[in-house]
């Protein structure tokens, strides 16, 4: 939307989750993108605020100013601010112009950490009373920390703080002092990249597999057989490599493989290269006895044999295509929230972590 938008004619908006408490559909970092014409993508909530949201972000647009919003759900009073979220939660959203010609403004931040193949801390001043133009202010931090955020922040304090962030690897709100010793506070967001999925194989099923990656929005890696492989899987995947060139992707820590060959001779060939390799997630279909055999066959040490998964995905009795692929993609999300996949009936605490 960023990207398509005419800035002759219309001007945009960004509207941030910058603080929760108790309970939120969804989580600091959730984003909603407004233009002045009315259009939006993204979302801050399941629905209930973004129709507030979408008249407040237009009149940041209009006034050229930055503004916090609470909406205080705690009591359930939809007289309170015209809806009802039935979520009983407390939600501070920060509204933001955006100047298409400034660099330092939050959709081109983000396009930033896009492209960067580690996480980063993104630090937001999310209450600066006695200077209110410091609100809103952005710096990004890398996780070797050599960038310079002293320029406008006390530097002491935010040090500490930023390694809670990195220890933490979750959103941190603190409170510092400026370059002039007056009091604001500061939103460290912890951004992981961009999940990548390598999907080994290139038969039918693989296409249902990209579909519904796509709608989570992870980068796309497949490995077959180009030959095989249909012109849609092309226009769809990042990338495509064959079998053969499975050396070359670059992985992460933030990468998951999974093994749709259906054929015993392949995964047995692809099992000792991705292992060598550093994945967060590495899963392969078929049956339990076919995975043990492999085990026999390749002479895999104890430790190889945990980080696979195999039979791969959870247990939801999924029989088509697309189903398969919504247990896989459960499993890989389970694996990288360090979740057991249970239903959240049987949990006893919060369904997300306190920050």
């Amino acid at each position: 939307m960023y990207d398509a938008t005419d800035f002759s004619k219309e001007k945009l908006a960004l509207a941030t989750v910058v603080n929760i408490e108790e309970s939120s559909y969804r989580r600091v970092g959730a984003r909603m993108l407004v233009s002045s014409l009315g259009h939006w993508t993204g979302g801050i909530s399941g629905g209930c605020l973004e129709g507030d949201a979408l008249r407040r972000s237009q009149k940041a647009i209009f006034t050229n100013q930055q503004t916090i919003v609470t909406y205080d759900t705690l009591d359930d009073d939809t007289n309170e601010i015209g809806v009802g979220l039935g979520c009983n939660g407390k939600i501070d959203v920060l509204f933001s112009p955006l100047d298409h010609l400034n660099q330092n403004q939050p959709i081109k931040n983000l396009k930033t950490i896009v492209q960067n193949n580690e996480p980063v801390i993104l630090l937001h001043v999310i209450e600066s009373i006695h200077q209110p133009l410091l609100l809103g202010y952005q710096k990004i931090i890398s996780l070797d920390g050599k960038e310079n955020y002293f320029e406008k922040l006390e530097a002491e304090s935010v040090t500490t703080e930023i390694q809670k962030a990195r220890l933490r690897r979750r959103p941190h709100i603190f409170k510092t002092k400026d370059r002039q010793g007056r009091q604001i506070k500061v939103l460290a967001e912890y951004i992981k990249p961009e999940l990548r999925l390598i999907i080994v194989g290139d038969n039918y099923d693989v296409l249902a597999m990209v579909n519904l990656v796509l709608e989570l929005g992870w980068e796309i890696i497949i490995v077959g057989r180009k030959k095989k492989m249909s012109k849609t899987l092309f226009e769809k995947a990042h990338a495509i490599y064959q079998y053969e060139e499975i050396d070359q992707i670059p992985t992460n820590e933030y990468t998951s493989v999974v093994l749709m060959t259906h054929d015993f001779e392949w995964d047995q060939k692809m099992v000792p290269l991705l292992l060598r390799k550093k994945f967060a997630y590495i899963g392969m279909l078929g049956p339990k006895k076919r995975w043990k055999k492999m085990q026999q066959t390749l002479d895999l040490t104890p430790n190889q044999i945990e980080k696979v998964y195999a039979p791969i995905g959870l247990d939801i009795g999924a029989e088509s295509p697309e189903e398969i692929a919504i247990s896989i993609l459960s499993e890989i999300i389970a694996v990288f929230r360090q979740r057991n996949g249970q239903s959240l009936l049987l949990r006893e605490t919060s369904i997300h972590d306190r920050y």
